[in-house]
């Protein structure tokens, strides 16, 4: 087997972005029945904070499923979103939200060694952020030393919930597999973060501000934020679909997508 390119990372950007549109006002769609589940969730007493971040794992198989779908002709539909909860794997899933939310706050946490804990009572509600709180302490180097100390854990979790669901893998051998295939696909997948951070991040702040510059209301420049933030996630699921597709092959396992 020949080793992976850097390239690969930008072709799975662009073969996403195809992928959206193809149907790009039914995915938008089903991004939008997420985000109100996460709404309703947001809502309830201690778990909202957590619940969203253990769900990760079940929410991201709709979007997969959502891609599986197009490929295959269908259309796709906003019951799709419940896709993970019918999966057979629903309790693997469950437990890989456990080792999401477990990283993060692990991560998190590690990053007190650089601004004294700042960054971690900001994440978890402790203290209210103002200016004059985040100029004098490092947390902009405490969110880099967290996003360093999360990288293993998000390369063993990348893959993990399509391996539970369609490939029917357990936890440990999901993570395994994970880690090691995004271990071997390093170079495309670094081009890969590096092209997601300039369009997912720094294109739109560089919009906004132009925008700002001309209009001068934080109103327009939401009604661009909006939509672009809508279609900029939709089309990183679409893509994350494709790497799996190219690392692991097209799902044979069909999940259950209509509600019974």
């Amino acid at each position: 087997m020949e080793n992976p390119t850097a390239q690969l990372g930008w072709t799975w950007l662009k073969d996403g972005f195809a992928l959206f549109r193809k149907q790009p006002a039914e995915l938008s769609t089903l991004f939008l029945s997420y985000l109100f589940l996460m709404l309703g969730i947001g809502i309830i007493p201690v778990l909202g904070q957590a619940l969203p971040i253990l769900l990760v794992p079940v929410f991201s198989m709709a979007f997969l499923q959502a891609c599986v779908h197009i490929e295959q002709g269908k259309r796709v539909y906003p019951n799709l979103v419940l896709t993970g909860f019918r999966s057979p794997a629903f309790v693997t899933l469950l437990k890989l939200g456990v080792l999401y939310l477990l990283a993060a706050l692990l991560a998190i946490a590690g990053s007190s060694i650089i601004d004294g804990g700042i960054f971690f009572k900001a994440m978890t509600g402790q203290i209210k952020l103002d200016t004059e709180t985040v100029e004098a302490s490092n947390m902009s180097s405490a969110m880099m030393f967290a996003a360093l100390l999360y990288t293993p854990a998000a390369m063993a979790l990348w893959f993990a919930a399509p391996l539970a669901a369609w490939q029917k893998m357990g936890v440990m051998k999901s993570i395994f597999y994970s880690f090691f295939a995004v271990r071997r696909h390093g170079k495309a997948f670094l081009v890969y973060i590096l092209a997601w951070a300039f369009f997912g991040i720094f294109l739109p702040v560089i919009l906004s501000s132009i925008l700002a510059l001309f209009v001068g209301t934080g109103i327009a420049t939401m009604v661009l934020l909006l939509p672009l933030s809508v279609v900029t996630t939709v089309v990183m699921y679409c893509s994350f679909y494709v790497s799996y597709v190219h690392v692991f092959g097209r799902p044979e396992f069909a999940l259950p997508d209509e509600i019974k």
